[in-house]
């Protein structure tokens, strides 16, 4: 079905057309934006975690060969 429309009606068709499209546009780098900034969050959050696993082994360490200092000059 072929419908022929007038001049103003194929008009406002293109027009409602383009903001539909920069409607969706928006909608998809919202999308985007969001989901970068999520990632970002998420590998803060490992390095954080490791970070920290790393600060804690690390004081852990130095207790540990102290202790076996003190062992060996006694």
């Amino acid at each position: 079905m072929t419908e022929t429309h007038s001049k103003s009606r194929q008009q406002a068709e293109i027009a409602f057309g383009a903001t539909q499209s920069q409607f969706f546009a928006k909608g998809h780098a919202v999308e985007e934006m969001n989901s970068i900034v999520e990632a970002r969050e998420d590998k803060t959050m490992r390095l954080r975690e490791a970070r920290l696993a790393k600060e804690l082994q690390d004081s852990l360490v130095p207790a540990k060969k102290s202790a076996s200092r003190r062992i060996k000059k006694a």
